[in-house]
C-alpha cells in the first residue's frame, strides 16, 4: 500500500510542480511589457485575468470539495494592472506549493459551465484533484497561447516556449537531437 501512496504522491507533486511552473512562466512576461500593451485592446489583461481566476477557483473550491470556475470575481483589477496581476500569480504559486490538499488525489466536484442555464437539475459533474490540476495546464498554457501570439502580432519577443505544451516541447527537442 505504500507504493501505492508514494506513487500517488509522486503524480500529484508533478502536477503541483508542472502549474506552478506554468504561472511561473508568466512573471517575466508580465513584468517585461508596458501597461498600456498589457491593459489596452489587446486582451493580454483579459486573458491573465481568465487564467488566475480558474486557478483560484480551483483553490477556493478545495475546502467544501465542490469548485464552480463560473465564480470568477471577473476583477476587472487583473486585466487593467501588470502588478496586481503579478501579485496574484505570485499568491497562487505559493498557494499551489504549500496546499495539504493537494498532496492526495481526493474526488471533488464540478459544477458545469453555465449549467443553470441548460436547466441541469443536478449541475456538478464527478472530478479529482487530479484530473482539474491536468485540466488547469491545459488550459493555462491555451491562454498563454493566445498571450504568446498576441505580443508577436505587436513586434514582441517571446520565449518561445511560453504557452507550449511539454509533450510538444518534448517533441521538438527529440526531433532536435535526432537531427
Amino acid at each position: 500500500m505504500l507504493m501505492a501512496e508514494e506513487k500517488l504522491l509522486q503524480r500529484q507533486t508533478a502536477l503541483v510542480t508542472l502549474n506552478a511552473a506554468l504561472l511561473g512562466q508568466a512573471l517575466p512576461v508580465l513584468e517585461e511589457i508596458d501597461g498600456a500593451s498589457y491593459s489596452g485592446v489587446s486582451s493580454i489583461g483579459g486573458q491573465m485575468r481568465h487564467v488566475i481566476e480558474f486557478y483560484e477557483c480551483f483553490l477556493d473550491g478545495l475546502s467544501s470539495a465542490r469548485i464552480d470556475y463560473d465564480a470568477r470575481r471577473r476583477d476587472l483589477v487583473l486585466e487593467q494592472s501588470r502588478p496586481a496581476a503579478i501579485g496574484r500569480v505570485q499568491a497562487l504559486i505559493g498557494r499551489l506549493t504549500t496546499e495539504p490538499k493537494l498532496r492526495g488525489d481526493g474526488a471533488i466536484f464540478v459544477r458545469m459551465e453555465d449549467a443553470a442555464a441548460v436547466g441541469l437539475a443536478e449541475q456538478y459533474l464527478a472530478s479529482s484533484i487530479g484530473r482539474e490540476l491536468q485540466a488547469l495546464s491545459s488550459h493555462t498554457i491555451h491562454h498563454f497561447a493566445l498571450i504568446a501570439m498576441t505580443l508577436r502580432a505587436m513586434g514582441r519577443a517571446v520565449d518561445p516556449d511560453f504557452g507550449v505544451s511539454p509533450s510538444t516541447l518534448r517533441h521538438r527537442a527529440e526531433l532536435e537531437e535526432a537531427a
